[in-house]
């Protein structure tokens, strides 16, 4: 499976962002989809997962509360929506995907993903 991830740019302190990404795959609700972002000088972070339809979703503690993933199955899409952007919010996000658990429980503590998509840079400016 290929992952694009899009809608990176730059931002002011405190706007929304939301970003897709788009799934080149035949079969999309096989996979789970997770947010990950790597600001300057730091380790690359886990935002959040969701499951297969949806209808659960993990958040890391750092980013809970102004945050939001989505997808929609119908477009191979998933979507990550931060609101009251900070200037630490500064980095490359990625997503990624991943199909070879049917537990996701394993995936909220595991992080184990097997497809990465190329980033995309989101910079918050104030």
């Amino acid at each position: 499976v290929q992952l694009q991830a899009s809608g990176g740019g730059y931002v002011q302190v405190g706007d929304s962002l939301r970003l897709a990404c788009k799934a080149s795959v035949r079969t999309f609700t096989e996979y789970v989809v997770s947010w990950f972002r790597q600001s300057p000088g730091k380790e690359r972070e886990f935002i959040g997962i969701i499951s297969w339809s949806g209808s659960s979703k993990y958040y890391a503690d750092s980013v809970k509360g102004r945050t939001t993933i989505s997808r929609d199955n119908t477009k191979n899409t998933a979507y990550l929506q931060i609101n009251a952007m900070k200037p630490e919010d500064t980095g490359v996000y990625y997503c990624a995907a991943d199909s070879r658990h049917s537990n996701f429980e394993y995936y909220s503590k595991n992080y184990d993903m097997g497809h990465w998509g190329k980033g995309t840079l989101v910079t918050v400016s104030s």
